[in-house]
């Protein structure tokens, strides 16, 4: 089965129907909700945050972030940006609480640096692995949106991208251009080898945990559920 990722750009797939079907569906809300809530659990945010939600689609993930209770360290206030105009229009209608931003994260992140204390990423950056035009690199445009997500988040600041890369090569190519960005970087995997698995690539920028440990996501993730 191919991938749309592999056939489309993203705007293009993401049509008004795709979009009201993707928004609609159960399954695809429950997943997502688990998905943001690990992601969240990986940030480890103790306070309220301003949080950018980099392919923030219908907002799926962003209600989630408007959720967390205080006990844990919430509400949370986002920003999200997405390359199709359908997708936000359906977050639109749906009145969520976060602000809207039509982009090609492909183009970079442009804000001014230092505005989010973190950002999260939900099911969104392989897409940049399929080159737009034929002189339009997926490396090139995966160092303009981590180059712009670097330059956008505070000091001390962290990401959490959840992905599907194709293979091992796109897994590689993403992680590099993180690297080169100059994030501390680290890949977790939940459920390994199984058709539930999911990959989170775990980004700092200087000053937190994983930069001081050379990338590596060891004190990051210890002792958290369902991580070896």
């Amino acid at each position: 089965m191919s991938r749309p990722e592999d056939t489309l750009a993203a705007d293009v797939h993401y049509d008004d129907t795709e979009a009201r079907k993707y928004t609609t569906s159960s399954r695809i809300q429950n997943i997502q909700a688990s998905m943001t809530r690990r992601a969240l659990e990986l940030l480890d945010l103790k306070s309220p945050s301003l949080i950018l939600d980099v392919g923030c689609g219908s907002g799926l993930s962003g209600e989630i972030l408007s959720s967390i209770e205080p006990e844990e360290g919430g509400p949370h206030t986002w920003i999200g940006m997405d390359v199709s105009p359908s997708m936000l229009d359906i977050a639109l209608q749906r009145d969520v609480e976060g602000d809207l931003m039509l982009a090609d994260i492909g183009q970079g992140v442009p804000f001014r640096a230092g505005t989010f204390d973190a950002a999260i990423s939900i099911s969104a950056i392989q897409w940049l692995c399929s080159a737009e035009t034929s002189d339009t690199s997926p490396f090139g445009r995966l160092t303009r949106f981590f180059n712009g997500l670097y330059a956008s988040l505070k000091r001390g600041g962290r990401a959490v991208c959840q992905f599907y890369p194709k293979n091992d090569e796109q897994r590689h190519m993403i992680t590099q251009a993180a690297v080169k960005a100059g994030f501390g970087a680290g890949m977790l995997e939940d459920d390994p080898g199984t058709k539930n698995q999911k990959l989170y690539l775990v980004l700092t920028v200087g000053g937190g945990d994983v930069q001081k440990k050379g990338g590596d996501i060891t004190g990051v993730v210890e002792g958290m559920e369902g991580v070896d």
